[in-house]
């Protein structure tokens, strides 16, 4: 099941993907059926209308507009972890992201107004949805804590990440973590996303591509190491990691431009599309 999440009438919308149609299922946010621990299946089932709607003709958002947490993941492929000159962690590198910096399929993706930077680097993703949290949750039960997984598009601009050894502000900037379209239920998809191909395009030419298989901590894993110190609650994402290629760690450097067309792509779950502007003064 496709579930996506866009506006009308000034509010969030949730509908059910039917080809290049959205079948309306009403007003309630993803968020608030995932917190209430709803069966989606049951719920669209239960909930649907036969209203529906052209998906080109409507704004999407995020899968989820206000996630509870967004815990990144860095250095969970090996070749990116070369590339980056780190020495490959035996603990996930977690960073958190902020909701505002979340934008939808087909939003601009914003190139910020900064000095110090030349431009914005691209990093395509898996979005973990969980859908029932918990705290030292087992590696054998963790994939049942999955509601869906989506595409997340981590935009960094790398001389604020490297600014200090915290990665955060690098990682935040406004207008930088693109996520979705869909959020495609677990059920559709192999456990954990084994097996499947991550592809990052920028003008059209691949930069990136990867089997999840090549992750150094699969999902099952990083849900129960991070359960291990944070209770992880309905809705949270875990945006699951990067592989080598990006535009930092090129010579000479590949860093997106204003109206530069940055897509991600993963097998069965879709492709996330961001044309890239720049920020205007305010």
């Amino acid at each position: 099941m496709r579930l996506v999440s866009f506006e009308r009438n000034g509010s969030a919308t949730l509908g059910v993907r039917e080809g290049d149609q959205l079948r309306v299922i009403g007003d309630e946010t993803m968020e608030s059926l995932v917190a209430r621990g709803v069966d989606l299946a049951d719920y669209v089932r239960s909930h649907a209308s036969q209203e529906r709607v052209s998906a080109a003709s409507v704004k999407l958002l995020p899968p989820l507009q206000r996630p509870p947490k967004i815990l990144c993941v860095g250095l969970n492929f090996a070749d990116h972890t070369q590339e980056s000159n780190y020495e490959q962690p035996t603990y996930p590198t977690l960073f958190f992201r902020v909701a505002t910096s979340l934008i939808a399929h087909d939003e601009p993706m914003i190139r910020p107004r900064v000095t110090d930077s030349d431009g914005l680097d691209f990093e395509g993703e898996i979005a973990v949805v969980i859908g029932k949290g918990g705290r030292h949750i087992s590696k054998d039960t963790a994939l049942s804590h999955v509601a869906g997984y989506s595409v997340f598009n981590d935009g960094s601009v790398r001389e604020y990440q490297f600014k200090t050894p915290q990665w955060t502000v690098g990682k935040n900037f406004d207008g930088t973590g693109a996520f979705g379209p869909d959020l495609v239920t677990a059920d559709e998809l192999p456990p954990g996303v084994k097996g499947l191909r991550l592809e990052t395009r920028l003008n059209g030419e691949v930069v990136q591509s990867a089997s999840t298989d090549q992750m150094v901590f699969d999902v099952a894993s990083l849900i129960s190491t991070i359960s291990e110190a944070i209770t992880l609650e309905p809705g949270d994402v875990i945006v699951s990691g990067t592989p080598s290629g990006i535009g930092w760690a090129r010579s000479p450097r590949l860093l997106m431009k204003a109206g530069d067309v940055c897509e991600v792509t993963v097998e069965q779950i879709g492709t996330l599309r961001n044309v890239i502007e720049d920020e205007v003064a305010a």
